[in-house]
């Protein structure tokens, strides 16, 4: 099954780069145990862009589409056996990170 990995940022404490080598330690760990499928990091809220199109007209609006204390900073998708699995691992990539994460399964197609 696969799992979509938020990771949670604060932004009155904004990610750093000491994280990064720690980081990159795991998630050689999730390739080498197959359950790496991707991850990647995103841009500050401010280079958001929202677009609706469910009227006449689309309507494009800067920034989030909530704005909050806390935002998605980035994403891991992994492939495991079982939520027991993914919730193990997201509990050592919380503490690699320095960050809250939420984990959620994709449905099924």
């Amino acid at each position: 099954m696969k799992y979509l990995v938020s990771v949670i940022d604060d932004k009155s404490d904004p990610g750093s780069t000491e994280e990064r080598p720690a980081i990159s330690v795991f998630n050689d760990r999730l390739i080498a145990e197959g359950y790496w499928v991707f991850a990647g990091g995103l841009a500050d809220t401010s280079a958001a862009t929202v677009i609706d199109n469910r009227g006449e007209q689309a309507v494009f609006t800067d920034g989030p589409f909530v704005e909050s204390k806390e935002h998605l900073a980035g994403v891991w998708v992994w492939e495991a056996p079982d939520l027991d699995v993914a919730l193990k691992l997201a509990t050592e990539a919380s503490k690699v990170c320095k960050r809250k994460l939420e984990v959620r399964p994709f449905l099924e197609s």
